[in-house]
């Protein structure tokens, strides 16, 4: 079957290749489904990982299946698989609790420390970017037809789903929290999800990019959903809270580390700032209040707390939100899956446009593999 690989750590090496057709027996615990790919989504990590900046290939191959994003249909199901059925839609969970530490013994391998992880499509794991996979049962999720469209969008979502569970289990402390507004940094594919995510949530929010609003896809699809949309080129946003107080909850995705400094003094007292940028970079600021900034977190109670993978619970969160968001606003979410690339032996165009992504207006890149 066909594929899309990279050598990994071995810059611009991205290709077609051929691999062996999967099947359940793969799996040996009669757990074992064999899953149709009918979308892969590609974004900044494929990229990085074909700029050889990381990336493991699995044990015994010299190649590494790139995709975490995916979304397929069940084609065959091993004899202990009940919750699934031959014809069902279905997303995969993309880390694996194959390390060493208590987080994978317990099902909690999103939390892994250990130094040696295992993900599809990025670490010792081949990923979706194929025509079919095969995976244990227990690691997918089951999409209802309604969203069959925008399932794709499911794991990037994952990640928003996990940053705010942790957000309002950590906020636990607080006995009584009632956040009312909410500042989105960056409205690229995983700040809109984040936006929408929020407006699900009845937050105020208020979303910030580089880009002019005027004519600008992103931030119409931030205002239509009732959130604003604002360029800190025009309204920095340590100035932002002038207009519109200081925020609850902050939720970073821009990439850019430097902004981490002016979201934390944005902060409302008892707010919390979430950051899902993996920034890989060699960046550093000087132009930083730390005094101040200690002493707003100090005295106001304020937290800070990373997103990165996710669990199945958090999954599940996710389709009740892209259900929800469907329903009320029918079509938003299909607006962001703005480029379809039909076939993996198309694979030059993804990265061309990856590489290329302000230059042709992408928020969500995607293979089309097989038909819905």
């Amino acid at each position: 079957m066909k594929a899309v690989a990279v050598t990994p750590k071995k810059q611009n090496s991205v290709r077609l290749v051929r691999i062996e057709k999967p099947k359940v027996s793969d799996i040996k615990n009669g757990r074992g489904v064999l899953v149709e790919v009918l979308r892969a989504g590609a974004c900044g990590t494929d990229r990085e990982i074909n700029n050889g900046e990381y990336g493991v290939a699995p044990k015994d191959f010299n190649f590494l299946v790139l995709g975490h994003e995916n979304f397929g249909r069940v084609i065959e199901i091993g004899k202990n698989v009940t919750e699934l059925k031959i014809g069902n839609y279905v997303v995969a969970t993309v880390r694996r609790p194959c390390g060493n530490s208590i987080y994978d013994t317990i099902g909690m391998q999103d939390f892994t420390t250990s130094d040696k992880y295992f993900e599809r499509g990025i670490s010792r794991l081949h990923g979706f970017m194929a025509e079919y996979y095969v995976e244990d049962a227990d690691f997918l999720i089951k999409i209802p037809p309604a969203i069959a469209e925008i399932a794709v969008l499911l794991e990037p979502l994952s990640i928003i789903e996990k940053g705010l569970k942790q957000a309002a289990d950590i906020q636990e402390r607080l006995k009584i929290w009632h956040p009312k507004t909410a500042a989105v940094l960056g409205v690229g594919n995983v700040g809109l999800l984040t936006v929408m995510a929020l407006r699900m949530r009845g937050f105020q929010v208020h979303g910030f990019g580089k880009q002019a609003g005027s004519g600008y896809l992103n931030a119409k699809l931030c205002e239509s959903i009732g959130a604003t949309y604002d360029s800190t080129d025009d309204l920095p946003l340590i100035e932002s809270t002038k207009n519109y107080g200081e925020y609850d909850l902050v939720f970073e995705c821009t990439g850019y580390s430097p902004i981490i400094f002016d979201a934390m003094q944005t902060l409302n007292e008892n707010g919390i700032l979430i950051l899902s940028s993996v920034t890989g970079g060699t960046r550093k600021t000087d132009q930083v209040p730390s005094d101040k900034i200690n002493q707003m977190f100090v005295l106001g109670n304020r937290a800070m707390v990373g997103t990165v993978n996710a669990g199945r619970e958090h999954f599940e969160m996710g389709v009740k939100d892209l259900a929800l968001c469907e329903a009320m606003h029918a079509g938003w979410l299909g607006q962001m899956l703005t480029h379809k690339v039909v076939g993996l032996e198309n694979y030059e165009k993804v990265f061309e446009i990856l590489n290329n992504s302000t230059q042709y207006k992408a928020i969500k890149t995607y293979f089309e593999v097989g038909k819905i």
